[in-house]
């Protein structure tokens, strides 16, 4: 075997040692790699950050804005007491000013209303026959003045009487008949008003209805109302203070309790109305059912703090709100804005 033979052979032995190296190499790593984990048989449940809040939502109550700034004169409920709709809450300083001007609007409603059925019930029988018994002695005046007239203008031409008498007579007569037509005028005002005096007095009625309901309008803003059945829950400002701009009071139903969670726009695809869910209270053993019963409409960022130090900062959230059960309402009826964990089932 020649020289250069022998170096290739050499060669080849070497190539050969190294491909049987690499092959028990990669078959030892082979072996010693983590088996692929299964991906689950079924759809994946949705955890979240919630708090607790009223079905009714908590409602700031306070004055209107033409109330900015008034001053409170009286408080009437406590924190805890329960509420009914209309009922009065607080009292402003103005209120008794508003109530006066309601009582002098309902006043002049009263004069123009009776205005207006004076005018259309016309005159008493006493004024009516009255009207007519002057009418009467007014024609009798008015036919004697005639006449004393008429002679008046014969003696005139015969030159036996003067003209000044005669331009009297003329002025008496004229005036008589003047008043007979006036007194004629007032007797049928009497009888059958005109319609424009009645369409005057109901224009009248109806601009001092309007300033009624106005006055009435004003002093109901110088009260605080509830809108609807529930709690006093906090006492934001009391008797002597100015109503602040968070509000005086704030009210909730407490019958009704959700909770509210901060679910990842991600996880939006497994989630569907009517999905049980689990609610985890911190200090509560129990575990209480609920229900999704809204998903909301618009993501936006996080409003939970969580404790995760590398989870987003900016996530993204959609706001779902899941129904308790009257018992879960009952327990943390004392509890709202508490936070909370949610595990909603698939």
């Amino acid at each position: 075997m020649t020289r250069r033979a022998k170096w290739l052979a050499g060669a080849v032995l070497l190539a050969a040692a190294g491909g049987a190296g690499f092959l028990w190499t990669s078959r030892g790593e082979a072996d010693r790699a983590p088996a692929p984990v299964a991906a689950p048989a079924g759809p994946v449940g949705v955890g979240a950050l919630g708090r607790v809040e009223p079905a009714s939502r908590i409602l700031k109550l306070g004055p209107a804005p033409s109330q900015d700034g008034a001053r409170i004169d009286r408080l009437l409920v406590a924190e805890g007491e329960a509420v009914q709709p209309g009922q009065v809450l607080a009292e402003f300083s103005d209120a008794a000013l508003k109530d006066a001007a309601v009582a002098g609007a309902e006043a002049q409603v009263a004069q123009a209303r009776a205005r207006l059925e004076r005018i259309r019930a016309g005159g008493r029988p006493s004024e009516i026959a009255a009207q007519r018994a002057r009418i009467e002695a007014l024609r009798n005046a008015e036919d004697s003045a005639r006449r004393e007239a008429e002679r008046a203008e014969r003696l005139e031409r015969t030159g036996a009487g003067a003209e000044a008498a005669a331009e009297r007579a003329r002025f008496i007569a004229n005036r008589t008949r003047a008043e007979r037509v006036e007194a004629e005028a007032v007797l049928e005002t009497l009888s059958r008003p005109r319609p424009e005096d009645v369409a005057l007095a109901e224009a009248e009625l109806a601009a001092a209805g309007a300033a009624l309901a106005r006055a009435r309008a004003e002093a109901a803003l110088a009260r605080l109302t509830a809108p609807i059945a529930g709690t006093v829950i906090r006492v934001i400002a009391r008797a002597g203070e100015r109503a602040p701009n968070e509000g005086v009071v704030e009210i909730a139903d407490l019958s009704r309790l959700d909770v509210v969670a901060d679910v990842y726009e991600t996880d939006l695809p497994r989630l569907r109305l009517g999905a049980v869910a689990e609610v985890v209270v911190p200090g509560e053993a129990t575990r209480f059912p609920a229900t999704v019963r809204e998903i909301g409409w618009q993501v936006r960022r996080t409003t939970q703090a969580g404790t995760d130090p590398v989870a987003a900062v900016d996530a993204r959230t959609v706001e779902v709100r899941l129904a308790l059960t009257p018992d879960a309402a009952g327990a943390l009826a004392r509890r709202s804005n508490m936070q909370v964990q949610v595990a909603i089932r698939p």
